[in-house]
């Protein structure tokens, strides 16, 4: 039928659902840009004001901007946040108030996904956070009985009537809905909330009026939500460099976002378009010839001429840039026997339809929504949004006809820490802290044990930064593993690739060995020995100890300063003299971390050197060209030194030499 209730004011809708439904409210919203958080804070504060009801909230990825801290910080982001997200953006409040703990007690919030790092020190958050693989969510949504499910959409009107797009989220709607009709389980109440800008998406993610219940179409819409583009250093171009080798012409891609996931996009695009500069770059990277090596046979050294398909559960930005290079390009067909001719190279070219991308949600810039739009329009079969029960599992009626679609496929996702012995770590930390979740990394990695030319590849750095100084990310042990050592596969880092697939202990050590940073190879290898993992007569080759920072620099940087690795690979939401503040800002941040970086801010402050070029307009963006008070004053000073401070062109630097480098810790 028809939906009967249809509202153009968002409390007035809150207040219809919540009459109809009872006090208790058990919500299902989706992860990422799909959460309408205009319906969800009005029903929020109704809730949180009668204590009464209740709501219990299931939902992942809620994004809010980011919260500045006060001093130049707030300086610098607030007027950028504003210009980028749009004055009238809106957060979903009860994430903020989750971050402070401050949710009230009829109201629970439970999610699978966090948005990275922002609910570190929430107690409510990390208890009730739940642990979860991307394709078992709808099937444990079934069982808690929620009675609303609500969700941004697209909507369309035609000659058979109105016509909604999941567009951004088919990915758990579709999964969860259907689950729950063959579980016998009453079916909730499900709110379309129509959003003008929500690129209009066909297939799967297309139904029919009826799916809903409720449809809500507000006057006004805030922005959709935007991901900033951010730079991307040498560490993370030498990483895709590296990770670009093992691509093979033909084969299926997936990626993540992030850095990391833009420097592999554009090492694909300069492999694609400047083949010579990209072969010079890697030659470079790679003189013992590991990487070449590997490309030999798992990847491949020259352009793409057959193109890549994409299957990803996330579609972000990268493959729009891939699609426009020429390289995110090979058609599949839902259909085994044209699969079959296609793989066997035995289809005609000129047969209709085929998509070359397939997504279970998209989150990324306003480029890329408008792009999927304009997609959408000129050819519709090229893009699929479905459940992510059909993009991150073989398994079920698809089986077969997603192993030939993914053939060839390269699995990639980033991660924070892995061992020597192979095990990765990418969500959570040793004492139990949440970082951000399972979410489908462990599907993926599953998934390329099954395909039979599939592989899995973790990009990780090989440091961090921390209070205490530089961290190796390569660690002996860890409390928290994502992916057991028994599935092991492929990682890189910036020095190189470490393939462990079917490799015995004492290869993984030393392959990881061969990837980790050389501050603390001599410490690693001695832990592989004391625990008899690794011969006690081997020997680190010398080669190894170049894999610092300050050669990485030395090796890439002609290549940064002849625009082949560009600091914004594809554009910059920040104005030239906002990229000029943001090494300072990011120097000073570094340098406050601990109590040595402190006193050399003091002394420095002390003398601040000569006048940066473009240091008035810094100080005028920073709103510090005439300080009245004796803080602004101060703030005025310290970014002066920051400005002034001969820093390296490379945002991936590690923090000032002052700072001690923590040596890896027994069990750590």
């Amino acid at each position: 039928m028809p939906i009967e209730q249809r509202y153009a004011d968002t409390d007035a809708c809150a207040r219809y659902l919540m009459d109809v439904l009872g006090p208790d409210l058990r919500i299902a919203a989706p992860l990422g840009l799909g959460k309408p958080h205009e319906l969800l804070n009005a029903i929020y504060r109704a809730i949180s004001a009668d204590a009464t009801r209740s709501m219990r909230l299931y939902t992942a990825l809620s994004l809010t901007r980011p919260q500045a801290s006060p001093g130049l910080e707030q300086r610098f982001l607030q007027p950028f946040l504003e210009r980028h997200f749009g004055a009238d953006a809106v957060d979903p409040q009860y994430a903020l108030d989750q971050a402070r703990d401050a949710l009230p007690a009829n109201v629970e919030v439970h999610e699978f996904y966090l948005q990275s790092g922002a609910m570190l020190h929430s107690g409510s958050a990390q208890r009730s956070y739940i642990s979860q693989n991307y394709t078992h969510v709808a099937r444990d949504l079934v069982v808690q009985d929620i009675n609303l499910l609500v969700q941004l959409v697209a909507r369309r009107e035609g000659p058979d009537g109105v016509h909604y797009s999941l567009s951004c989220n088919p990915d758990l709607t579709l999964d969860f809905l259907r689950l729950t009709q063959l579980a016998g389980k009453p079916r909730p109440m499900c709110v379309a909330v129509v959003h003008p800008d929500l690129p209009y998406l066909g297939g799967d993610a297309e139904v029919a009026e009826t799916y809903f219940d409720v449809e809500l179409r507000p006057p006004h819409s805030p922005p959709l939500f935007a991901l900033p583009r951010a730079p991307v250093g040498l560490a993370e171009y030498a990483l895709g460099l590296h990770a670009s080798a093992l691509v093979k012409d033909g084969g299926c891609l997936q990626i993540g976002i992030g850095a990391l996931s833009d420097a592999l996009v554009k090492a694909l695009l300069l492999r694609q378009q400047n083949n010579i500069q990209w072969r010079r770059a890697l030659v470079a990277l790679d003189p013992a010839g590991v990487t070449h090596a590997l490309a030999g046979w798992l990847g491949g050294l020259a352009p793409f001429e057959a193109g890549l398909y994409g299957a990803s559960e996330m579609v972000m930005d990268g493959f729009m840039h891939l699609q426009r290079g020429g390289i995110l390009k090979r058609r599949s067909w839902d259909n085994l026997a044209l699969e079959r001719a296609a793989a066997a190279g035995r289809l005609n070219p000129d047969t209709p339809g085929g998509h070359y991308l397939r997504g279970a949600f998209f989150l990324g810039s306003r480029e890329l929504y408008a792009w999927l739009d304009a997609t959408e329009a000129a050819d519709p079969d090229a893009i699929d949004m479905c459940a992510v029960s059909n993009v991150n599992q073989l398994y079920g009626t698809h089986q077969s006809l997603a192993m030939l679609q993914r053939r060839g496929a390269r699995f990639f996702n980033t991660c924070m820490m892995a061992t020597a012995l192979g095990a990765v770590v990418s969500d959570t930390l040793e004492d139990g802290s949440v970082v951000s979740g399972v979410g489908g990394q462990y599907n993926f990695v599953a998934m390329a044990h099954e395909l039979p030319d599939a592989r899995s590849v973790l990009l990780l750095r090989a440091t961090r930064s921390s209070k205490g100084g530089i961290e190796s990310n390569i660690r002996w042990n860890y409390g928290q593993t994502t992916i057991p050592r028994h599935l092991r596969d492929i990682i890189i880092t910036e020095y190189g690739i470490a393939d462990l697939r079917g490799k015995s202990d004492s290869e993984c050590v030393e392959a990881m060995l061969a990837i980790t940073d050389a501050r603390f190879l001599d410490a690693l290898c001695a832990e592989a020995k004391a625990h008899g993992k690794l011969a006690a007569d081997f020997v680190i080759p010398e080669s190894w100890r170049l894999h610092r920072p300050r050669h990485l620099r030395k090796i890439l940087a002609p290549f940064r300063q002849h625009g082949e690795l560009p600091e914004f690979p594809f554009g910059s939401d920040f104005s030239e003299v906002e990229q000029r503040l943001l090494p300072a800002l990011e120097w000073l941040k570094h340098a406050g971390a601990s109590w040595r970086g402190r006193l050399g801010l003091l002394l420095a402050a002390c003398r601040p050197g000569q006048v940066a070029p473009g240091e008035s307009e810094a100080l005028a963006r920073m709103g510090l060209a005439d300080p009245l008070t004796l803080a602004d004053r101060l703030q005025r000073r310290l970014l002066q030194v920051g400005l002034r401070r001969q820093v390296p062109t490379d945002r991936s630097a590690p923090p000032p030499a002052d700072q001690p480098v923590n040596q890896p810790a027994s069990g750590s």
